[in-house]
């Protein structure tokens, strides 16, 4: 692969190398075959003869991409896999893995396992995965990934994204995979123009996040819990899950509690501004009145976060709701203590059915 950057490399001087002596030093490494490289350019074509036939049994080159949406895993395209050893069932197996847990992993990520490297990238709700040898350079991998992010980005919109529901429904886009990794296999190929100095210097400020297989689990499903330190991107534990989507009465529960909220804030104020016009106000009023809005605002947290425990602190804070009004019941009529207590009941009702996403479906990616 690198004897064509190679002959490129020899036809420039040495102060005017640039990106083509990237292009040299990177392939060398990922074959294998860095040797010692001085600045005399004194290489005889019988040399340079006898490497191509050893070069040709390490080839270095992308097997395989996939586009997949990261909440669920669903992919949306895919390239085609050529080749069916039993390295790549078990890379396809990596993948499946990979795709359920996009949502809990860094944007950039390598799963080394073993003769492949799974690379990708995530962006915008969506996952740009492809699987390569152990040689292909780091530099030319996530320059690719690259490529599919910008092109699927202006080809299909959001909307399109966030509302399929069928795997594969972007399969043109393969047409597309297809044809960049092509390119990508053959350097002749590769546009000159391509800026790799950029993407290395960009990995070497923000290097891929390297998933390690005691984070990944074994290929049979048995996975361990999540605690990635990473740089640029925080904790990340099993703990801040993401939720189900929600559904229509649960946007209308959250609304409501919103507007319960409001309604004690308001009457906690003119009860703080009775108070100060005269002294027979009962200070507890307010209390009380302050505290069901914090409780409302609370259940709005508890129905758009997961936290640990969450089922509980929502039975307590309608606990709590319902305590405050019955405190208040000489300050209410009977209509609005039945609205302030079926909303803080509908809001825990609807945190209880919106639970955290249980594991992906069993999508063939």
């Amino acid at each position: 692969m690198w004897h064509f950057l190679f002959f490129s490399f020899l036809d420039h001087p040495p102060k005017a190398v640039g990106e083509l002596e990237i292009q040299f030093l990177l392939c060398l490494f990922s074959q294998g075959k860095a040797q010692s490289y001085s600045g005399s350019h004194q290489a005889g074509d019988v040399g340079i003869s006898a490497n191509r036939s050893s070069l040709s049994l390490e080839m270095s080159m992308i097997l395989s991409a996939s586009v997949i949406r990261v909440r669920d895993g669903l992919p949306l395209s895919a390239s085609t896999d050529y080749e069916q050893g039993t390295g790549m069932q078990e890379c396809r197996k990596y993948f499946k893995m990979l795709s359920r847990k996009l949502a809990q992993l860094p944007d950039r990520c390598t799963l080394k396992t073993g003769h492949y490297n799974i690379n990708f990238i995530s962006s915008m709700g969506v996952s740009y995965m492809m699987l390569c040898t152990e040689n292909y350079p780091n530099v030319l991998a996530f320059s690719f990934l690259d490529e599919l992010q910008k092109e699927f980005i202006t080809t299909y919109n959001m909307m399109k994204t966030n509302t399929a529901v069928r795997p594969y429904c972007f399969i043109e886009f393969d047409n597309f995979i297809q044809r960049t990794k092509q390119r990508y296999n053959n350097p002749r190929s590769l546009s000159t123009k391509i800026n790799l100095s950029d993407m290395q210097m960009e990995i070497k400020l923000r290097p891929p996040y390297q998933i390690s297989m005691g984070e990944l689990g074994s290929a049979n499903g048995v996975t361990s819990a999540f605690s990635v330190d990473y740089k640029g991107a925080g904790k990340i534990s099993s703990a801040h899950q993401r939720l189900e989507p929600a559904t229509l009465s649960g946007i209308v529960a959250f609304i409501l509690s919103l507007l319960c909220a409001a309604l004690n804030l308001i009457r906690g104020f003119h009860a703080i501004e009775s108070l100060l016009q005269s002294d027979g106000e009962d200070f507890n009023y307010i209390v009380a009145f302050f505290l069901g809005t914090a409780a409302c605002l609370y259940q709005c947290y508890l129905f758009v976060y997961y936290t640990s425990w969450r089922n509980v602190k929502s039975f307590l804070t309608f606990g709590l709701i319902c305590l405050c009004n019955m405190y208040l019941y000489e300050l209410r009529n009977l209509w609005q203590l039945f609205f302030h207590v079926t909303v803080g009941a509908f809001v825990t009702l609807q945190i209880w059915l919106r639970q955290a996403q249980g594991k992906a479906p069993d999508y063939d990616v």
